[in-house]
């Protein structure tokens, strides 16, 4: 009788991850809370060694991480590396079962998330791209918003792994939508660390009380998600990366190459693009985005 009534229960996806950096590792993680078996493969040992502490299962290749996997989830820096792990005969399409579907959550532009629906569906493959947004603090909280590409039908079928990821999750149209989006988050985040970086140069060189500029600042229609995350980065000068720079300027390429195409200009986004590409030319393209202070505060004459 147990068995019969444990046959009915819906089955979980069994679930490969790929790509297991700041943000890979604790989402991989927080799907394993959520209760799903999740298979992954990554480039350093120490991540595997993570997964397996956590409940997941390490594989040692791609092809090992996604043989039986019903859905593929990949979350690695650029399209470079999205198609190295996609294509070949190592790659996803050629070792992932007829019918599998991909979910793409890393941020790369919207062409190659068109081109890997494209190829994937010759295979039989589905694709989502799911580019999220909120950081590493969002990753861990399981609270990242998550744009989203592709068919609202595979849409549905993905939503419940999603929801184990993230808040705010939304269908943006058909695929590339979600990196379009995307594109447009790492603007608008890009545009709002520079103001608040030439806010805190201005506030220290007049003798402002910083911790309660900020405070006050934040509770008003300055305040902002950014300011909120990034205000002990600026008080404390803490620029230990939740999200590099070199992650950032390969995003304002994206944006402003996408920007281009439609014919959108982005005069100020295109200012911003250039100082994080500055910042990433005086060496510090490790550090994390809210170290566009530092650059701030080399244009105002301060040794950094």
């Amino acid at each position: 009788m147990s068995n019969l009534a444990d046959s009915s229960l819906p089955t979980r996806p069994a679930i490969a991850w790929v790509g297991l950096g700041i943000m890979g590792s604790p989402m991989s993680e927080n799907l394993i809370k959520a209760g799903y078996s999740v298979t992954g493969f990554t480039l350093e040992q120490d991540k595997l060694d993570r997964l397996t502490a956590a409940g997941g299962t390490a594989a040692g290749s791609i092809a090992e991480a996604v043989k039986d996997a019903d859905v593929i989830i990949t979350m690695v820096p650029a399209s470079p590396q999205v198609e190295a792990i996609a294509y070949g005969e190592a790659g996803i399409l050629a070792n992932a079962r007829q019918g599998a579907l991909i979910v793409d959550m890393s941020s790369i532009t919207p062409q190659t998330s068109v081109d890997l629906a494209k190829n994937a569906a010759e295979k039989g493959i589905r694709v989502l791209d799911a580019p999220v947004s909120g950081g590493e603090a969002g990753a861990i909280e399981a609270v990242l918003s998550i744009m989203v590409g592709g068919e609202q039908a595979d849409f549905d079928a993905a939503l419940p792994i999603l929801q184990a990821l993230g808040k705010t999750i939304v269908l943006c149209g058909p695929h590339g939508s979600g990196q379009t989006v995307k594109a447009a988050n790492q603007l608008i985040v890009a545009v709002n660390i520079q103001a608040c970086a030439e806010a805190v140069v201005f506030l220290e060189k007049s003798g402002v009380n910083l911790t309660a500029a900020l405070d006050v600042l934040n509770g008003g229609l300055a305040g902002s998600t950014v300011l909120t995350r990034k205000k002990d980065n600026f008080l404390n000068r803490d620029f230990k990366p939740g999200f590099r720079i070199d992650l950032h300027h390969k995003d304002m390429g994206i944006v402003t190459d996408a920007a281009r195409n439609v014919g959108a200009a982005l005069p100020v986004g295109a200012v911003v693009a250039q100082l994080v590409a500055s910042l990433r030319a005086q060496g510090d393209g490790g550090l994390d985005h809210s170290a566009l202070l530092r650059a701030v505060e080399r244009l105002s004459g301060s040794q950094v």
